[in-house]
């Protein structure tokens, strides 16, 4: 939002929300019945609209991946600061824009019928003299009008009643270029409308020219918002004239750091022509091509279902904003997660999705395209293990210093909850964290003071043996449901009378819950249960009048940049454990694993990772 927002800031259908896309219906209805039973013959133009729209939506969609995935590897980055959550919800939407055009296409070609003849309104799908008219129209009139009107945008009155808006974003993605006030979208609609409206006057318009000009023009603003350099300098040695005619993106960031240079559009020839080119533009362009960084603290977590690859911060920014939860509307994307499906098949390596910076440790975060339900089945085991293995190996190359491993990449029939990998590569540098240690702090820190007596249910694994020890330590009674489940604690912990007991009454209002909780034992719990998960996964929720704590995770502080994205289900700016731990690890120059069966001292850990500001969870009320 601009500072002092003016008329016609907000978009029409802002307040249908997700519902804006329906303003379309009515024209994509009327296209197509005409198109399949009009009497008046075929339109072209008229049908490829909507396809059209879905193309650009598509593009730009392609460019915000492509360009977080490039920030994320931290090669070419121009500005080294981050994004956030703000930002992110400022221009979730992007697509207003398109809607925007789709409408006035559609009302555009409404109105030519009624002013021209049919014979001109019923352009050819391909004219090369158009095509030639419409970029040599962009180049002048276009180019030209815009340089004057975007520094016209910056005069304190127009700036702070609407460019503010845009220039919100120091750090630009490619949706930034659209982030603007509806009445700004107008005019540049005016501005990018002379060449198609020209060109369609004067009879040589087609839909080739209409596509190629759209689609550059999106091509364009993408690229100049990109916060990554990777237009080289040997394309502006070998044809220097092109330097007045392309920009590139550290070119356009210099606008968005000093406001009063480089208003050009696409072409800089008018910045050249009017001396607002900035000096430091070729400089700036040369050290961002060099930039590239290594992480020193890496976070491998894997895929957990098929719609998780659309809730990754290189796919669509506005779930991977907000926790996971259920939406309906990704079932319609079937054929791309199937196409995605087969692609992490064939490829099967892992990949970068996220770069953090905290305290001078540059953060990364590492998918393994494998899904939850493959950890289920023993037979994945070795290929599992073989992906998991080659990560840490790449990361030991690039001089990595500490790797965690999130979810399910850590198991105890799996890999020994990582000790494997320790043991088949003796002289690894990089340090293998699972974070067990901070889990069962966090867990201890998450049970209210008093208490006596928790219960402690589902599949045992090294955070519930380590719990269930440091619960007798403190004089917690400690409480099984099974039987099984009893004897091995027992067995374990050479657990004192009285410290393990197997009881069946569900009379503990405190649950410490793994995976494995049935639906039974979670709906035999007494009214104000508090359940506290010990695993990775968050227990389904089926009771209203309980408690439910979020997975071992806690708050971030405000120095640790470029958080915006939230980790699957967990809140903003909140971390699990596992992620923490590797963190604190780097942070604290610890030289030992914390995998495989070791274990870290449990107070040094939780003091440790307190000391750097990561903050504990408060429970949530369900």
């Amino acid at each position: 939002m601009a500072s002092t927002p003016g008329i016609l800031t907000d978009w029409p259908w802002t307040p249908l929300g997700s519902f804006k896309y329906l303003v379309l219906a009515p024209w994509v209805i009327h296209s197509t019945y005409s198109f399949m039973f009009g009497e008046e013959g075929t339109d072209l133009y008229y049908i490829l609209v909507f396809p059209f729209l879905l193309w650009r939506m598509l593009h730009n969609q392609i460019w915000i991946s492509l360009s977080r995935y490039q920030t994320a590897k931290g090669k070419g980055t121009i500005i080294d600061k981050g994004l956030e959550f703000e930002q992110v919800d400022r221009e979730r939407d992007w697509d207003d824009q398109i809607i925007f055009n789709g409408m006035l296409f559609y009302i555009g070609r409404f109105l030519a019928r009624c002013v021209l003849p049919r014979a001109q309104t019923d352009v050819p799908i391909w004219r090369g003299d158009g095509l030639v008219m419409t970029m040599l129209l962009h180049a002048g009139p276009v180019e030209y009008l815009y340089y004057w009107l975007h520094r016209a945008l910056h005069h304190h009155f127009l700036y702070s009643r609407y460019h503010s808006h845009h220039h919100s974003s120091i750090v630009t993605e490619p949706i930034t270029s659209v982030a603007h006030p509806f009445a700004e979208h107008i005019t540049y609609f005016m501005l990018f409308a002379i060449p198609m409206v020209a060109t369609l006057l004067i009879g040589t318009a087609s839909i080739s020219s209409y596509f190629v000009y759209i689609t550059y023009i999106d091509f364009m603003n993408n690229l100049g918002h990109c916060n990554f350099e990777f237009i080289p300098n040997w394309i502006f040695s070998l044809f220097p004239p092109l330097k007045y005619l392309i920009y590139t993106p550290s070119y356009h960031s210099l606008h968005h750091t000093q406001f009063r240079t480089n208003y050009s559009l696409f072409m800089p020839m008018y910045d050249y022509i009017y001396g607002t080119i900035d000096k430091s533009s070729d400089t700036l362009h040369e050290s961002s091509l060099r930039k590239e960084e290594s992480p020193d603290v890496v976070h491998l977590t894997h895929l957990t279902t098929t719609k998780s690859i659309y809730r990754l911060p290189l796919a669509f920014a506005s779930l991977a904003s907000n926790p996971h939860t259920s939406t309906w509307y990704l079932w319609l994307l079937w054929p791309v997660t199937l196409w995605s499906l087969m692609l992490t098949w064939i490829f099967g390596r892992s990949f970068v999705i996220e770069r953090q910076r905290f305290d001078k440790h540059r953060l990364q975060t590492w998918v393994i395209p494998i899904y939850s339900l493959q950890y289920l089945l023993s037979w994945q085991n070795e290929a599992i293990n073989r992906v998991i293995e080659d990560a840490i190996l790449e990361a030991e190359q690039m001089g990595v210093k500490v790797i965690s491993l999130g979810l399910f990449n850590q198991g105890e029939g799996l890999n020994s909850y990582g000790g494997i990998y320790v043991r088949r590569n003796p002289r690894l540098k990089i340090k293998v964290v699972d974070g067990s240690s901070l889990a069962v702090a966090v867990i201890l820190n998450s049970i209210p003071k008093g208490t006596t007596q928790v219960l402690l249910t589902g599949n045992l694994t090294k955070v519930a043996y380590a719990l269930a020890l440091s619960l007798c330590q403190r004089d917690i009674q400690v409480v099984t449901l099974q039987q099984a489940e009893y004897l091995k604690l027992t067995k374990s912990l050479n657990a004192t009378e009285g410290k393990v007991i197997h009881d069946r009454s569900y009379g503990q209002k405190i649950w410490l819950v793994g995976d494995g909780l049935s639906k039974k034992e979670q709906l035999s719990a007494p009214k104000g249960t508090m359940f506290v998960p010990f695993s990775q996964f968050p227990p389904k929720q089926l009771r209203r009048d309980c408690f439910y704590h979020y997975t071992p995770a806690m708050k971030i502080p405000k120095s640790l940049e470029n958080v915006y994205s939230c980790e699957n289900w967990l809140p903003r700016r909140v971390m699990s454990v596992w992620r923490i731990a590797g963190i604190v690890h780097a942070l604290e120059g610890w030289n030992e694993h914390e995998c495989g069966h070791t274990m870290s001292n449990i107070d040094k850990v939780w003091q440790a990772t307190l000391r750097h500001g990561f903050q504990p969870l408060i429970s949530k009320v369900d």
